[in-house]
């Protein structure tokens, strides 16, 4: 049950769940409700040509960045693996293509020092919840004004999978800090230690000599360093401070508080 569907019968308000808006009954129950307008966030699917055209406002989407970049089905986490310092929310009229409908609201959203999918996540739809009730009420007051997508810039969000979470540490330390951001609070960023699963919920990109540039490291997955401030472990290029892990089937513990109970220090995580 969504947050949404609690809400709604909190409130009283009935609630549809069609397996499918291709069918001739879901399609029927939706022209039965003689809906003013069709708002979807985060679907996941293309509505039928005849869904699109019920509605006498039409349909909206709720988009989590700035379009025509990160269209499909993830553009939170690929905004925040790409380095983006800026993304936002973009309202859209549907039509038949995926997130290809004309913009009619957009607001920008800066991309926080220490970001989170799941921060990042909780600050967009507060924006966007403000932005579809603004849009809302204007297109019902005097209609929107439609601008088309520029086909420069754009880019395609595909759906996460777990297997992009797993942390090769030949790569620098800031991309693989970008994923541990990203990949929290899922599908979480993991390595192996001592062949068990050992996710890393937060980290940060470590000063010293490795993370000041030069050469590749000469062992990557290498801990350098295990002390209540973090645990390093050498990259392909700098050093990735780990500062909240978790051993398969116990919890997340900051670092200064997992190496009372594990020694660290010369251990070596590996790639799954």
């Amino acid at each position: 049950m969504s947050a949404v569907k609690r809400r709604a019968l909190e409130l009283g308000i009935g609630v549809h769940q069609p397996q499918s808006l291709k069918s001739p009954d879901a399609q029927a129950e939706l022209r039965d409700l003689e809906l003013d307008c069709l708002v979807v966030a985060a679907y996941g699917l293309i509505l039928p040509p005849a869904v699109l055209e019920l509605p006498g406002l039409g349909c909206f989407n709720v988009h989590a960045s700035l379009l025509p970049r990160w269209r499909g089905a993830a553009p939170i986490q690929r905004a925040l693996l790409a380095g983006d310092p800026f993304t936002g929310i973009t309202i859209m009229r549907m039509d038949a293509g995926l997130d290809t409908g004309p913009m009619l609201a957009h607001r920008e959203l800066a991309v926080a020092d220490r970001e989170t999918g799941g921060t990042l996540h909780d600050r967009l739809s507060v924006l966007g919840a403000a932005l579809i009730v603004e849009s809302l009420d204007a297109a019902a007051a005097h209609g929107l004004a439609e601008t088309a997508q520029p086909e420069l810039g754009v880019t395609y969000a595909g759906k996460i999978h777990k297997a992009e979470a797993v942390i090769d540490w030949r790569e620098d330390a800031p991309l693989i800090l970008r994923k541990v951001r990203a990949f929290n609070p899922w599908p979480v960023a993991e390595t192996l230690w001592q062949g068990t699963q050992l996710r890393v919920w937060d980290a940060e990109v470590a000063a010293g000599p490795l993370a000041a540039g030069g050469g590749p490291s000469p062992d990557p997955g290498k801990v350098m360093a295990a002390t209540s401030a973090g645990i390093d472990v050498a990259c392909g290029h700098g050093v990735l401070r780990v500062l909240r892990l978790q051993l398969a089937g116990r919890k997340a513990l900051a670092a200064g508080d997992f190496i009372k109970a594990q020694r660290l220090e010369g251990a070596r995580f590996t790639t799954p």
